[in-house]
């Protein structure tokens, strides 16, 4: 029994690459870490917060990749030289992925006590109107150029 998408109804054509997303979206790691708030910050302009306490700038790595923000955290593991009695903040590394809409661009990231800050925002598009000319088949135009 084949799968049934949305994208595979007749009157959406071409919306093949938006039934991957979806797929794609659904595969990413759900574990909470590190927690996230998403925001609107203006009509078009959103943010993204994640707690990275402990993370310092350059532990930090933020790519668009195939129209998908990635943010990767790895923190190094100082801890050969010392004697922990209770140890219960561990190094630890992690990866987000969030999906970018078509027209959504990162404008900026910025790191302030212990929240990592990720600005998009989206460009609005122009509306195109293009007239399509109707084209008579060869064998109508020799009968009528008589």
């Amino acid at each position: 029994m084949s799968r049934m998408t949305f994208a595979s109804h007749p009157f959406l054509l071409g919306f093949e690459q938006l039934d991957r997303l979806v797929e794609r979206t659904a595969k990413t790691s759900n574990d909470g870490y590190p927690p996230y708030n998403i925001e609107q910050s203006g009509p078009n302009a959103y943010r993204i917060t994640l707690a990275v306490a402990g993370f310092r700038e350059e532990d930090l790595q933020i790519t668009v990749e195939d129209a998908q923000l990635v943010i990767r955290g790895r923190q190094t593991d100082d801890a050969e030289d010392r004697v922990f009695l209770h140890r219960g903040i561990a190094a630890r590394q992690f990866q987000k992925s969030f999906v970018l809409a078509d027209g959504m661009e990162v404008e900026g990231a910025a790191l302030e006590n212990g929240l990592l800050h990720v600005d998009l925002i989206r460009s609005e598009p122009q509306t195109v109107v293009r007239t399509i000319e109707i084209n008579r088949p060869e064998s109508l135009r020799d009968e009528t150029d008589d």
